[in-house]
């Protein structure tokens, strides 16, 4: 890709409802973009798309809870009404408003909720690889990828990762991994983000309550999104199928 100018961003915290949030902000013209990133990721999941965008749109993402540069939760409360009060505060905080949402993933489930309760702030949203249908035997196996936090050296976790997803570019999957992992003084590397709250997920026939709570809270938040959506699928996506999308964009009518 060819971007106006290559910047870094800076960075910022901020601390909303008692909880220390980090965020890079690439400056830029235009609407402001909010962007939310995917559990095991962080705002630097964003780097290259918002030195594309930054032309057009002020650029701001942030470290969800327990993920990159943000507090951990002392008492593990990492659901979707906490990140959503994590949205509220920083929007708050930022003072934004008439911005565009953008949520990959975690954030994807996020953002439509936010976008939900506060149709006077958003102008947009962007939903990415999720909503309220994902494939079960994907989502395990996210699940049982983030519940390894072993430390390794950094070039072993480069192959798991690589493992994980072999389309992703190596060079740029380093270059991810960097501040998704921080090093132990033994020189080997681990997550930053919190798995302590992660257990192994249900197994094939199993019920899973958080799953079909997701499910219900997320279609009850499609029938309240009042501005312009565009729904994003990867093409090779094990947890959001196409028939996913199609009966997404259907419920958004």
């Amino acid at each position: 890709m060819t971007v106006p100018a290559v910047v870094l961003p800076e960075d910022h915290h901020a601390v909303v409802g008692g909880f220390r949030l980090h965020y890079l902000d690439w400056g830029g013209s235009g609407h402001p973009m909010l962007l939310l990133h995917g559990a095991g990721l962080t705002a630097h999941t964003f780097d290259l798309v918002c030195l594309d965008l930054r032309a057009d749109y002020r650029c701001i993402a942030y470290d969800a809870r327990g993920h990159g540069d943000s507090e951990w939760s002392p008492v593990l409360e990492y659901g979707m009404e906490a990140q959503v009060r994590d949205a509220e505060g920083l929007v708050r905080a930022l003072g934004l408003r008439d911005f565009v949402l953008v949520g990959m993933s975690m954030g994807g489930g996020v953002a439509l909720r936010y976008a939900a309760a506060h149709p006077d702030l958003v102008r947009a949203l962007v939903l990415i690889d999720t909503g309220p249908e994902t494939q079960p035997d994907g989502g395990r196996r996210v699940q049982r990828f983030l519940a390894k936090t072993e430390p390794l050296t950094f070039e072993e976790h480069v192959r798991r990762a690589k493992a994980f997803n072999p389309d992703r570019d190596e060079l740029l999957l380093a270059r991810s991994l960097r501040h998704a992992l921080r090093e132990t003084p033994d020189g080997r590397w681990v997550p930053k983000h919190d798995a302590r709250h992660r257990t192994a997920p249900p197994k094939d026939g199993e019920p899973d309550p958080a799953r079909d709570e997701r499910r219900v809270t997320g279609w009850a938040a499609v029938e309240r999104i009042a501005c312009p959506t565009l729904v994003v699928r990867g093409a090779l996506s094990d947890v959001f199928s196409a028939e996913n999308a199609a009966k997404l964009v259907a419920g958004l009518g």
